[in-house]
């Protein structure tokens, strides 16, 4: 598996030359062999890529996202099959049990409020203390609504009073660029793993491709909120994004050992199907900050 972030942010050509990816421009060229590539991001609306390139990319599993004239994703390249056994890792998927789904949904959440907690313990914000309250409070599956009510304190707490996120500023762009970053990561996933992005455990929007991604990132939010947090941007262009997708490099703590964000993300998603086909939440491996 690849490791580098490749952004490509001038109009270029890419294409596919003996293993390498090949991007060229008006300054010259630059290759990076395939096998070093984890992550492509084209972000200028202008640049073109090659047939045999997408489908090399695509048969090596690895992420393509593209942008839109603002250089925010927009798009990504998702493959049809993504293992050798994916028509049987489908049917099992169309008969996972709601009991089971419901189980790990309901970890998800609770994991998802305690990161959230964490945050405003890191910058000593006091409403962590209520936070903790809700995890107490959750019920199976969520009922109450612990999550949504969460989520209204703790952004308060964390951006202000006044914050809201459906506002158009730079820290909602910052918040929805590294959104959709991390939700392409568990998309590549989910698809490796042989499953349908569609069907969510939660999630269940019929106009929403990615239900499923949408359902199991939850607990990462929370990554991007934080280092949104600290940029505090009063603007979010180039600089701003490479902030972020340095985050894909740094290091988390999963299953005792410290791994990339990319390799915490394909770690725990491989343990969330495990838990929902074993019927089991005490597979789910969740990831920590490194201590």
């Amino acid at each position: 598996m690849g490791w580098r972030t490749v952004v490509v942010s001038k109009s270029s050509k890419l294409d596919l030359r003996l293993g390498y990816m090949v991007v060229r421009d008006f300054e010259g060229s630059v290759r990076v062999h395939i096998s070093e590539i984890s992550v492509l991001i084209i972000e200028n609306t202008a640049s073109s890529v090659t047939a045999a390139l997408l489908s090399e990319l695509t048969k090596q599993k690895i992420k393509v996202i593209f942008c839109d004239e603002k250089q925010n994703p927009s798009s990504e390249l998702v493959s049809y099959y993504g293992c050798h056994d994916c028509s049987l890792k489908f049917r099992n998927q169309l008969e996972w049990s709601e009991l089971s789904k419901q189980a790990v949904w309901t970890a998800i959440v609770t994991q998802k409020i305690k990161m959230q907690a964490l945050n405003l313990e890191y910058f000593k914000i006091p409403e962590a203390s209520k936070l903790y309250s809700y995890i107490d409070e959750i019920e199976f599956n969520d009922e109450t609504n612990r999550e949504g009510h969460s989520a209204k304190v703790y952004f308060n707490a964390l951006f202000g009073k006044k914050f809201s996120r459906s506002d158009e500023c730079p820290i909602n762009a910052a918040l929805n660029y590294g959104y959709s970053i991390i939700l392409s990561c568990f998309n590549r996933e989910i698809v490796c793993c042989g499953y349908s992005t569609m069907l969510g455990l939660h999630h269940n929007n019929m106009f929403n491709q990615f239900n499923l991604g949408c359902d199991i990132m939850e607990p990462f939010r929370p990554i991007i909120d934080r280092t949104v947090k600290l940029l505090s941007p009063e603007k979010f262009e180039s600089e701003e994004k490479k902030r972020i997708l340095k985050l894909l490099s740094e290091e988390f703590i999963i299953d005792g050992k410290k791994q990339s964000l990319l390799n915490t993300i394909k770690i725990y998603s491989k343990s969330v199907f495990d838990a929902i086909e074993s019927n089991d939440t005490a597979l789910i491996r969740f990831y920590g900050y490194e201590l």
